[in-house]
């Protein structure tokens, strides 16, 4: 009723997310997200790290109106934005702050957009993140060709609704390209329902 949108998959997702934050991400410092969706991962992130600042981010009004909702109900003054962030484009408006941000994030994004957006979402880490600052992918990938059955089934029909949407293939594009930016690959760690989080790492 106050506006916030729930998803199925981040109450799934969100507390191995969580570990893996802890673990290997960072649990202070400015974040931004990427395509912030529902807005879930933000609030549920920076309720547990409680040095964590986050930063919303959208394309879609809609997801931005959750996300502001969910801004809006937080206890704590951590979360800001939503900013309106196109990730395929070479200019990311007000997030372009060079040395401010620690980590950038995008969870289920690059799948269910034009392979443009994850080249802009490379690209964007690259030159936006502090030296050492981590890039932070969560969803289904295919490793070096291979590709779990069900998440083969999911990227026909993705294509289906989209021909230039898909499940990427991690090893062949999405590391090939980090690397190109001064990004390289700190963490690759199998998460539920055939999922991958990958971190990344801007070096010095």
């Amino acid at each position: 009723m106050d506006g916030r949108r729930f998803s199925p998959s981040v109450a799934r997702n969100r507390d191995p997310i969580l570990k893996v934050f802890r673990e290997h991400v960072c649990t202070d410092g400015h974040v931004l997200e990427v395509a912030s969706g529902t807005g879930e991962h933000g609030a549920y992130l920076t309720e547990a790290l409680t040095d964590l600042h986050w930063t919303y981010s959208d394309i879609d009004p809609e997801s931005r109106t959750s996300q502001a909702a969910w801004r809006k109900s937080a206890a704590h003054d951590r979360l800001s934005g939503p900013l309106i962030l196109d990730a395929s484009k070479s200019d990311w408006g007000e997030a372009e702050r060079p040395g401010h941000w620690d980590a950038i994030v995008s969870v289920n994004m690059i799948h269910i957009a034009p392979f443009e957006a994850a080249l802009g979402l490379i690209a964007g880490a690259g030159r936006l993140l502090k030296p050492g600052g981590r890039l932070f992918l969560y969803g289904p990938f295919a490793r070096d060709g291979d590709i779990a059955p069900s998440n083969a089934a999911f990227s026909e029909n993705l294509q289906a609704r989209d021909p230039a949407w898909g499940v990427r293939d991690l090893d062949r594009q999405i590391v090939p390209m980090a690397e190109e930016v001064g990004l390289s690959v700190a963490g690759i760690l199998e998460m539920p329902a055939n999922n991958f989080s990958v971190v990344f790492r801007r070096q010095a």
